[in-house]
């Protein structure tokens, strides 16, 4: 059931990807890293090697390959997965269809107080990947790759006409004082005018606590933001605390024009001219 994908995070992204159709006219639907739990790996516990899933029998992504199809739109949609006896931190995008295009797998796996991921997932064996959908072809990377401007070069190479992150960023337990939250959107923007190509962060918002195997606890705050930003950098949409549809729920969309964009991106040549020795 829809109830069964959500019971571990206070978002439900059933009705989100049905909201952002319904009231916004979305044709891709973007959801924040990890987002039908907790975010985990905040604590280590093998617990919760549990909760991964073999691409094929996933119940998560069987229902949003349902879902895509009803709602005739592509979903990206993160999940915790299980091949063999490795685990990967994974993203499957769907098509407007519900037909599963495939995976990737993140690359680059973050390890630090608050965000013990090594823990759980080894790093990502795909390589970075471009999906051709309905609307657009996409290309996925996963939180901590967003720093990387290989990862996005890499896409934008392999013919991506839309980058897209579904992230998990907020506080850091060990430091409070550090707030990267203009960080984290600049780097992003940065690969939007690199490339001239839009670019898409989902992110999670709200505060998350676990207590520890040895009686402390951690908080993390997560900074919510998800935005969009244009081929030149430009933020033309953010979630702010007025775009929510319900208490856990926030959507903003945009549309482009993603020929015109193109004639731009070759215009400027970028890639005519880029020296990578």
């Amino acid at each position: 059931s829809d109830e069964d994908l959500s019971s571990d995070y206070e978002g439900n992204p059933v009705l989100a990807v049905m909201q952002a159709k319904e009231k916004l006219g979305a044709n891709i639907v973007l959801l924040p890293e990890l987002c039908f739990f907790r975010y985990f790996p905040q604590e280590l516990s093998e617990e919760h090697f549990a909760k991964a899933e073999t691409y094929e029998d996933s119940k998560i992504l069987h229902r949003m390959a349902k879902l895509a199809r009803e709602t005739e739109v592509v979903l990206v949609v993160s999940f915790f997965e299980r091949q063999g006896n490795c685990f990967f931190n994974s993203v499957c995008v769907i098509d407007a269809d519900g037909e599963r295009l495939g995976i990737y797998r993140k690359s680059h796996i973050p390890m630090g107080p608050g965000y013990e991921e090594k823990y759980y997932f080894a790093p990502g064996d795909t390589g970075f990947k471009v999906f051709d959908t309905k609307f657009a072809a996409i290309g996925v990377g996963i939180c901590w790759d967003q720093w990387f401007p290989e990862c996005a070069r890499a896409m934008a190479l392999q013919g991506a006409e839309l980058l897209l992150y579904p992230t998990a960023i907020g506080s850091e337990p060990h430091c409070p004082e550090l707030h990267s939250l203009s960080h984290w959107q600049n780097v992003m923007k940065g690969h939007a005018a690199a490339n001239i190509m839009p670019v898409v962060a989902a992110n999670r918002r709200g505060t998350e606590t676990y207590r520890h195997y040895n009686g402390g606890e951690t908080s993390i705050d997560f900074y919510g933001h998800s935005f969009i930003a244009d081929q030149h950098g430009e933020i033309v949409q953010e979630v702010t605390d007025e775009t929510e549809f319900s208490p856990s729920i926030h959507w903003v969309a945009h549309t482009f024009d993603l020929d015109a964009i193109e004639k731009q991106r070759r215009s400027w040549g970028i890639f005519r001219d880029r020296r990578p020795d």
